[in-house]
């Protein structure tokens, strides 16, 4: 579990802004789940034989010897609220939601123990429709990051429980020809989750799979259509994608469309968003047969992303864009006045105030990354003495036409 520092938060807010606007500009709407659940509720939804529940979900017993368990992902605490508060029954919703997960597996670079997700989850709606809306949804978010041209759209159909029921006994059969030759991972999941094979990070697992049977050849009717409906509707947006057969959820509850947005930016942590259909899950919970569709990304994996890509625009790397101090003694006591007036008369720009010794303050003003630098030099008699930027550049304004002077100063350096 990790610390995010000063240093870092302005990226997460920037990026945190950005799905928020995103979001509204379609309608969601924000939930907000309790961090811990009872732990039968991740047994029911993600099943009691899968690594998350065996061997990476954080349990304990509270006081009343009740198990509780940190949420290790967010759509099964969704779904739960949902029933709960009556959300779900006869209707339509949009939610999304963010906040950390907590999961006990090997720290490495842009995944942590505790980490944080930004999910999206749509129920009663059953047409391709949602499904194409939830990945314009997030095709737009990217686009507004600038990191578009850095991810890639996986798609792939699961169809419906019967024929992946159907596909899961012919691959089983398949890979039990070969199980002497497939990792120790995919010969532990050959029983308990065999789909999961089929997104094997070994090359030798995956040299078998080349002639295993395809899933996209047991698709049944009704989940052709759907697919085939999901893609037309993304050609006609101009979203482009590509058809990976081996793209799986390894959950029963999901059916029907799944897809991932992928970079080769990262190294091997390429995946920042997946998703899916998973009419299945709201009933297995306990509800009404419920067709829901949504996703999750990776915020750690975003942030990193950005970095990496230098996506971030330097006025969104700096928590303040005002710098305010003064040159001598004499003056500090104007500058927290000053600051009031102009926070006053200026709503949207972030001052902070110089509180420290004046020694090098210059210096100490220009290290700050301040986009705009106010240094007052005298006060007297209603008016101030500033220095602009920590340049020459000084000048003598009415106190009570500071605000206005100061917004000019900052469009000029906006639009700069």
């Amino acid at each position: 579990m990790n610390d995010i520092l000063p240093g870092a938060t302005p990226i997460w807010q920037y990026l945190e802004r950005q799905v928020k606007a995103v979001l509204s500009s379609y309608g969601y709407d924000e939930i907000r789940m309790p961090i811990v659940e009872q732990t039968e509720l991740f047994k029911r939804s993600i099943g009691e034989v899968t690594d998350i529940v065996e061997k990476e979900m954080y349990t304990f017993d509270d006081r009343n010897g009740e198990s509780l368990t940190l949420r290790p992902e967010g759509t099964a605490g969704c779904v739960r609220a949902g029933e709960e508060h009556g959300l779900l029954f006869n209707q339509t919703q949009r939610l999304w939601y963010q906040g950390a997960m907590f999961r006990y597996e090997k720290p490495q670079k842009g995944r942590y123990r505790q980490f944080h997700q930004i999910g999206v989850e749509t129920f009663g709606m059953s047409s391709a429709d949602i499904d194409a809306e939830v990945i314009m949804l997030s095709a737009r978010l990217w686009e507004n990051l600038g990191i578009l041209d850095a991810v890639t759209l996986q798609l792939n159909s699961l169809g419906s429980n019967e024929s992946r029921q159907q596909y899961k006994e012919d691959l089983v059969t398949y890979l039990n020809k070969y199980v002497e030759q497939l990792d120790e991972d995919s010969q532990r999941r050959l029983k308990s989750n065999p789909l999961r094979i089929l997104d094997s990070k070994s090359e030798s697992t995956q040299l078998i799979l080349q002639d295993a049977p395809v899933l996209s050849d047991y698709l049944d009717d009704d989940s052709k259509a759907h697919f085939s409906r999901l893609t037309e509707l993304l050609d006609q947006a101009g979203i482009k994608y590509e058809i990976n057969t081996r793209l799986v959820r390894g959950l029963d509850y999901y059916c029907k469309t799944v897809f991932e947005w992928v970079t080769d930016k990262l190294g091997a942590q390429g995946t920042v968003c997946a998703g899916g259909r998973y009419d299945g899950l709201v009933q297995q919970l306990g509800g009404k047969a419920t067709p829901a569709v949504g996703f999750a990304m990776g915020v750690e994996r975003l942030v990193l992303l950005l970095e990496t890509l230098d996506a971030v625009p330097e006025s969104e790397k700096n928590s303040f864009d005002l710098y305010i101090a003064a040159q001598s003694k004499e003056v500090q006591g104007d500058v927290i006045r000053c600051a009031e007036m102009l926070r006053d008369g200026i709503s949207d720009l972030r001052i902070r105030t110089h509180c420290a010794g004046l020694k090098n303050i210059n210096n100490k003003a220009r290290q700050t990354g301040a986009r705009l630098i106010l240094l007052i030099q005298q006060s007297e008699s209603g008016v101030v003495g500033v220095l602009w930027n920590g340049t020459e550049s000084s000048a003598q304004i009415p106190l009570k036409e500071l605000p206005a002077v100061v917004a000019q100063q900052w469009a000029i350096v906006k639009q700069g």
